[in-house]
């Protein structure tokens, strides 16, 4: 942390109003404090001049399940979460969400205790806790183990209720064949995001529990009922419900571009598509393999697959994802760090990230003209 304001000058700044030009960003103690014109910079500030590029804000990752090298569910404990979440502010997400793949109990014990603890002792990036499952539909398991998927029961609801207390943000994806709309529901009322995934749920089941209180596709389109002429299913529900938002891994290998362009411009509001990394070990690392649940997982370039060639999470960087939907369809490089940025922070109800502006947290991306990552400041 800076003894003195500072002010970082030279490039465009990304604004929640839209770009400004020849404007200054002050930051102080983790928080920007202004965005002035240059020319009205005082005195006793420490100026960081830029050459060029734009200024945006820390990407926000709500589905992070490993990086670094390292796998949540390998090892839920703080240091993992410190390791992952550097990796992940290496490369532009300054906020995660660190998220448990399906496991036992007592995985997912230590994996709560785990973001408590890193949320407590403030550990850099860690914004709360995702857990995607174990309470999803077999039929649509894709990379989850089959022998952990099972119905929420009592004791499940009230370790998330507790757990809710205590987490700034806990989000959760089930399937409705595994959970109730009356445990949605007081899951919901407990602040919890609730997320549908791994489902083969009808569109009249995602409407119920929408109307429960869900507010989320898991990945959409993958892992997932697709929408028919007759059967408009999960993905037809996330597109038509506006109670719903939906994370997107845009990395041309889950989703078509196509149909990323056609998911973004059919979004009923006020819920949108987001981006998400899916990321996993190798994520800010160099490995080429590592194990899942005793399942090895192999990398061939971006692509990460089970033996019997099954996707299993993504290779992404959020950066990469921001570009392929400036690219790829016809939305602007804006909108898309949007998508990275300010709607997922809305989303988990964290109003103090992912946008520059006042009183925001200092998490900043420097990003060169030619769209690479130049610079992070992560809480200043």
């Amino acid at each position: 942390m800076s003894q003195q304001p500072s002010a970082v000058i030279g490039a465009d700044i990304l604004t929640p109003e839209g770009i400004v030009r020849d404007h200054a960003l002050l930051h102080d103690a983790g928080r920007i404090e202004s965005i002035v014109p240059k020319a009205d910079l005082g005195a006793g500030v420490e100026v960081i001049e830029l050459d060029g590029g734009v200024l945006i804000p820390g990407f926000v990752d709500l589905q992070v399940n490993g990086g670094g090298g390292l796998m949540f569910n390998n090892a839920p404990d703080v240091e993992t979460l410190r390791r992952m979440a550097e990796a992940h502010a290496r490369i532009g997400a300054t906020s995660i969400l660190p998220t448990l793949i399906t496991d036992t109990p007592e995985i997912t014990e230590q994996a709560i205790a785990a973001a408590i603890e890193a949320v407590e002792n403030g550990v850099p990036g860690i914004i709360g806790l995702h857990l995607e499952g174990p309470h999803l539909s077999r039929s649509r398991k894709g990379a989850h183990e089959a022998n952990l998927i099972r119905p929420m029961e009592q004791t499940d609801l009230e370790r998330l209720l507790a757990a809710a207390q205590k987490l700034p943000v806990l989000k959760v994806t089930v399937a409705p064949e595994s959970v109730s709309g009356e445990q949605i529901r007081t899951l919901s009322e407990a602040g919890i995001v609730v997320s549908l995934g791994h489902t083969d749920a009808s569109y009249e089941d995602c409407r119920a529990a929408a109307e429960a209180g869900a507010r989320c596709v898991t990945h959409l389109f993958n892992a997932q009922s697709q929408m028919g002429n007759r059967e408009p299913g999960t993905v037809g529900a996330a597109l038509a419900l506006g109670e719903l938002s939906a994370g997107l891994i845009a990395d041309t290998i889950h989703v078509h571009p196509a149909s990323m362009c056609n998911a973004i411009h059919a979004k009923n509001g006020p819920g949108r598509v987001f981006l998400v990394s899916d990321a996993m070990a190798t994520a800010g690392s160099d490995i080429a393999s590592f194990k899942l649940n005793g399942r090895e997982i192999l990398r061939s370039e971006n692509r990460l697959t089970l033996a019997d060639g099954t996707l299993a999470g993504a290779h992404l960087e959020l950066l990469d994802a921001v570009k392929n939907v400036a690219q790829l369809t016809d939305v602007s490089f804006e909108t898309a760090v949007e998508m990275a940025s300010r709607i997922p922070a809305d989303l988990v109800r964290q109003p103090h990230l992912g946008r520059l502006s006042p009183g925001a947290a200092a998490n900043i991306l420097h990003i060169g003209i030619d769209r690479t990552l130049q610079g992070v400041w992560q809480s200043g």
